[in-house]
């Protein structure tokens, strides 16, 4: 069976984006494990805030590094995505398991926020890479809100980088 990871940048204080909505705090100066990643990975989940993000940005001419991966939207209000990428509504916890079960590599939990708690509520994420950046916002939005109780976590792997940054691998107690 497929994983679902979350693979997410996060700063000392819990936040992934600034109290503006800005990512540009994010240490791009090293891989990071990044290149491994995403040989682990075939497929893409997008909440609909970061999937219109990530829009915006390939818009304004970034180039979508992932582009040949396949890519969900999961959105209530969202009435057609962008070419190349499926709509997934309603039922999350029916369309993710049968994803999982599908053959093919693991499944990047790319973001955002209500998605992760959604899919953290549900039981859905099987492991979490947090790239946990040596600053502290003091304002923004939170990696975590509104979890309905405990989820235990254990501890795979970590790995410290020169700048400061920490990996940490986490794999779902179930």
């Amino acid at each position: 069976m497929r994983k679902v990871i979350l693979c997410v940048a996060v700063s000392l204080d819990g936040l992934i984006e600034g109290p503006k909505g800005e990512y540009d705090w994010c240490l791009t100066d090293q891989d990071y494990g990044m290149t491994e990643f995403t040989k682990r990975i075939d497929t893409i989940f997008y909440g609909r805030k970061s999937y219109e993000m990530m829009l915006h940005a390939q818009q304004g001419g970034d180039i979508n590094p992932y582009a040949k991966m396949k890519s969900y939207v999961f959105s209530n209000s969202l009435a057609t995505p962008y070419p190349g990428t499926e709509l997934i509504s309603g039922d999350v916890v029916a369309a993710v398991t049968a994803l999982k079960n599908e053959a093919g590599n693991d499944i990047w939990l790319w973001g955002g926020a209500s998605l992760t708690s959604s899919f953290l509520n549900a039981g859905l994420i099987d492991e979490m890479i947090l790239a946990v950046h040596p600053l502290v916002l003091g304002a923004g939005k939170p990696l975590f809100s509104n979890i309905d109780g405990r989820k235990h976590f254990a501890l795979k792997s970590s790995q410290a980088y020169s700048s400061g940054l920490v990996m940490l691998t986490y794999e779902a107690k179930k």
